[in-house]
C-alpha cells in the first residue's frame, strides 16, 4: 500500500503515515489506526487518521482547534441522524442537500473551519425546529 504525499496546510512539512498509539499513546481505540502526522509533531500537532485498509488519508490534516470543530459536526449530525431515523448515508445525504453541495464536499474530515460551523448550525436548527 502506496503512503500519500500530504503536505501540512499549517507549516508546509510532509506529513508521515505513523501509528496512532504514537500519538494517543496505547489504547483500544488507537490499536491498529494510522495517522498521517506532520513531520514537526509535536510542535504542529496536525494530522488525520488514516484508512485501516487502505491507508489513505479519511480527510485533510486538522489541527487540534479544527479537530474539536470536525468532532462537534459530526456530533450535530449524529444527533439528526437520531432524531429523523436516518442512517449514515441518509444523514450525509440530507446535509448535502441542506448545504446545496455536491456528496464529495460534505465530508466533515475534509471540512475546514467555516464549514464545520456551517454543518452544525444547520444541524442544530433542524434538530431544534423537530422538537
Amino acid at each position: 500500500m502506496k503512503q500519500a504525499r500530504i503536505h501540512c496546510p499549517y507549516c508546509g512539512s510532509l506529513a508521515t503515515l505513523r501509528p496512532a498509539s504514537a500519538i494517543h499513546g496505547l489504547s483500544d481505540i488507537s490499536a491498529g489506526t494510522y495517522l498521517y502526522v506532520c513531520r514537526r509533531w509535536p510542535a504542529c500537532d496536525a494530522y488525520v487518521t488514516a484508512d485501516r485498509r487502505t491507508k489513505q488519508p479519511l480527510g485533510t490534516l486538522a489541527n487540534g482547534d479544527l479537530r474539536h470543530k470536525r468532532i462537534l459536526a459530526h456530533h450535530a449530525l449524529h444527533s439528526v441522524q437520531a432524531q429523523l431515523g436516518l442512517n449514515r448515508d441518509q444523514s450525509y445525504r440530507w446535509l448535502q442537500i441542506q448545504m446545496g453541495l455536491p456528496g464529495d464536499q460534505v465530508h466533515i474530515a475534509k471540512c475546514g473551519d467555516y464549514r464545520c460551523e456551517q454543518i452544525i448550525r444547520i444541524c442544530e436548527n433542524a434538530t431544534t425546529s423537530h422538537k
